[in-house]
């Protein structure tokens, strides 16, 4: 388990402050789905993202980072992203505990709660070919909006190195 309390979406903003990387942020009803988030297209430009947090047979976990309506085989994905196996869903609990997130708040933010190094990220080579990526700042009730470039340094800076993989069909 974590030793301390997760972050919060200040927190995650101070650190991005503290790297000279700039971000803005929208607030907005909780969403927990795609279609629920379109909505908000017209008033946040960029790449939208979904986050898949899956988990191999040997209990190594990734954040699939894709666009938001681009679709990841399962059964194939492994084979890209070097899992040991078919990857399944991570359960809500390790989500939690490794990303301090809940279910419909996965994030490619979510590193930033990831003290321990658990989780790989993957950025699917299509989403990083816009120049501004959307994600959730630590919950579902907000997006937040980062240059491309500065994402991988965000990651970076978390200790993580991101894949930047075609993980979508």
């Amino acid at each position: 388990m974590t030793e301390t309390a997760s972050k919060t979406a200040e927190d995650l903003f101070r650190f991005l402050d503290s790297l000279n990387i700039s971000h803005s942020t929208k607030m907005h009803p909780p969403v927990f789905t795609v279609a629920e988030s379109e909505s908000l297209r017209e008033e946040i430009p960029g790449g939208h993202t979904k986050n898949l947090f899956v988990k191999d047979k040997k209990d190594r976990y990734f954040v699939l980072t894709v666009e938001e309506r681009a679709t990841v085989d399962l059964k194939t994905v492994h084979k890209v992203i070097g899992a040991a196996s078919r990857v399944s869903f991570g359960r809500p609990e390790k989500l939690m505990e490794y990303l301090g997130v809940i279910p419909g708040s996965v994030t490619v933010f979510g590193a930033f709660n990831d003290t321990g190094r658990n989780v790989t990220f993957v950025l699917d080579e299509d989403l990083m070919k816009h120049d501004v990526v959307n994600g959730h700042p630590l919950s579902n009730d907000a997006t937040t909006s980062i240059g491309r470039d500065d994402l991988i340094r965000f990651l970076e800076a978390t200790g993580h190195m991101p894949l930047v993989l075609k993980v979508t069909d």
